[in-house]
C-alpha cells in the first residue's frame, strides 16, 4: 500500500511540474512575441512588468530576469531622460545580477550588461561618455570571449560606434565592419530554445543600410 501511495505521489508531482513548465513556456513565448511590436517607453514598461511578475514566480529561471532587464534598458532608448535613466538602469542591473547568479558566464547576459552600462551615457554624454563607454566595451569583450559568434555582442559594439561622433573615434566607417560581422553571425545563429534571446537582426540590417548612406 505504501508503495502505491508513493508511486501516486510521484506521478502527481511529475504531472504538476509538467503543467507548470508548459504554462511557463506559453506565457514566456506570448510576452517575447510582444517585444516585436513594442515601440514606446510605455510598451516596454508594460512588458517589463509582465516579465518581472513571471520572474517573481519562477525564481530559478534566468530568462524572465533577463527579459525584464532587456525591457528596462529599451525604455532608456525610447523616451526616458535624465535621472530616470539611472533609476531604470539600476533596476536592470539588479535583474541581470539575479540572471547571472542562475546562469554564470553567459554571453547574452554580458551583452545586456554592456547595453545597460552604455545607456547610462545618455544621462550626460559629455561627462559620462568616456567612463561608461569604456566600461561597456570591456564588458562586451568579456561576452565575446565567452561566445565569439554572438551576433548581439557585435551589434552592440557597432551601434555604439555608429552613434559616436567621428571626432570621438566613432562614425559609420568605423561601425560598418563590426555591424557586418554581426550580420554574418546572425545568418548562422540559432537560439538554444524558442525562449532564448534572438533579437536584433532587423536593427543590425537597418544600421548597415545607414552606413551605406554617405550623407
Amino acid at each position: 500500500m505504501k508503495k502505491i501511495i508513493f508511486a501516486v505521489t510521484l506521478l502527481f508531482i511529475s504531472i504538476t511540474a509538467f503543467s507548470q513548465s508548459e504554462k511557463y513556456m506559453q506565457v514566456m513565448q506570448q510576452n517575447i512575441a510582444l517585444l516585436d511590436s513594442a515601440k514606446s517607453k510605455d510598451d516596454y514598461q508594460k512588458l517589463a512588468n509582465k516579465f518581472e511578475m513571471i520572474a517573481s514566480k519562477e525564481q530559478n529561471q534566468w530568462l524572465p530576469f533577463y527579459y525584464a532587464a532587456f525591457c528596462n534598458q529599451m525604455m532608456c532608448y525610447n523616451g526616458l531622460k535624465g535621472d530616470d535613466i539611472d533609476v531604470v538602469c539600476d533596476k536592470a542591473d539588479v535583474q541581470l545580477a539575479k540572471a547571472d547568479s542562475l546562469q554564470p558566464k553567459n554571453a547574452e547576459i554580458m551583452v545586456l550588461k554592456a547595453r545597460v552600462t552604455g545607456a547610462r551615457v545618455m544621462v550626460s554624454p559629455m561627462t559620462r561618455g568616456a567612463k561608461f563607454g569604456r566600461k561597456s566595451g570591456e564588458i562586451l569583450q568579456q561576452a565575446i570571449a565567452i561566445d565569439s559568434l554572438n551576433p548581439r555582442a557585435y551589434l552592440t559594439a557597432g551601434q555604439a560606434l555608429f552613434y559616436t561622433p567621428k571626432m570621438f573615434g566613432g562614425g559609420k566607417e568605423k561601425a560598418k565592419p563590426i555591424l557586418q560581422k554581426s550580420a554574418d553571425c546572425y545568418n548562422k545563429f540559432q537560439p538554444t530554445t524558442p525562449l532564448h534571446p534572438n533579437w536584433g537582426k532587423g536593427f543590425c540590417g537597418y544600421l548597415l543600410m545607414q552606413c551605406e548612406d554617405k550623407k
